[in-house]
């Protein structure tokens, strides 16, 4: 299903299709945060200046993360103080490092994400619980 939405940023108006992106993030003021499809341009969302658009963005993510999707896995994911709600199946590799931190890139940006087993067990779970299920592989 295509979901598209008109969003208004910098004086310029966007037609997004929401199912194209990959993740979100939230800023720890407020700001919510995506990329474009194919082009990495990053969309920063602030509640205060543009409510109507920041109100779109949140009623898709409770839509996505609160329904099993067949070509989505959504998960939220705490990384420097920041939630990221991500499309796990948008991800194309995982690496664990010899001390057990997993590390993926966001698609369509440049931000490596990593977690670290001890300070964020709970993401930990869900990266590889998620990497089990999609590859039937293990990290553990």
């Amino acid at each position: 299903m295509v979901y598209w939405v008109k969003i208004l940023y910098e004086r310029k108006q966007y037609v997004v299709n929401f199912d194209r992106i990959n993740a979100f993030c939230y800023e720890q003021n407020g700001r919510v945060t995506f990329w474009l499809p194919d082009c990495a341009i990053p969309i920063v969302i602030n509640p205060q200046n543009n409510h109507q658009d920041y109100q779109k963005i949140l009623t898709y993510i409770e839509r996505v993360t609160g329904v099993e999707l067949e070509d989505a896995y959504w998960v939220k994911i705490i990384y420097e103080n920041n939630e990221y709600v991500i499309n796990l199946n948008c991800i194309s590799s995982f690496c664990q490092e010899a001390n057990g931190r997993i590390t993926f890139w966001l698609p369509d940006g440049t931000i490596p994400i990593i977690i670290n087993p001890v300070s964020n067990p709970e993401s930990y779970q869900k990266v590889l619980q998620y990497v089990q299920k999609a590859t039937g592989y293990s990290l553990y």
